[in-house]
């Protein structure tokens, strides 16, 4: 299960590592996107933020359990970057019917979840 979980942390570290330097980087590249069409009318401060957000979290799933310190911080990364999915497709990509994006954001959402759940007897 241990390896199983650090694969799932790996791969969602550099899912989250792309997108992240996309949103908080390249801001203006990432909202001429057609694949982010959801990004045109959002601030670039909006961006910007969900960008960090999601870089913090890719950090976080990886380098607190490799450091050994507060390994409960992976918990935590997980389960933000959960909410960011869950949030993306019920406050963004469903009411702008934008159903083809959905699928990709329910498997990181359940990659992350998974790592969460895992990852739960790190607290304490």
């Amino acid at each position: 299960m241990n390896i199983a979980l650090w694969i799932v942390q790996g791969l969602l570290a550099a899912m989250y590592l792309m997108a992240g330097t996309m949103k908080t980087f390249q801001t203006a590249k990432y909202k001429e996107n057609k694949m982010s069409a959801w990004a045109h009318d959002r601030p670039t401060g909006f961006l910007r933020f969900i960008g960090v957000s999601e870089l913090l979290g890719a950090v976080g799933l990886v380098v607190p359990m490799i450091m050994g310190i507060l390994p409960w911080l992976t918990f935590l990364a997980a389960l933000g970057l959960t909410i960011v999915q869950l949030l993306a497709i019920l406050t963004v990509h469903v009411p702008r019917k934008e159903y083809q994006v959905v699928p990709m954001n329910a498997v990181l959402l359940a990659l992350a979840l998974f790592v969460a759940v895992g990852r739960w007897g790190t607290i304490g």
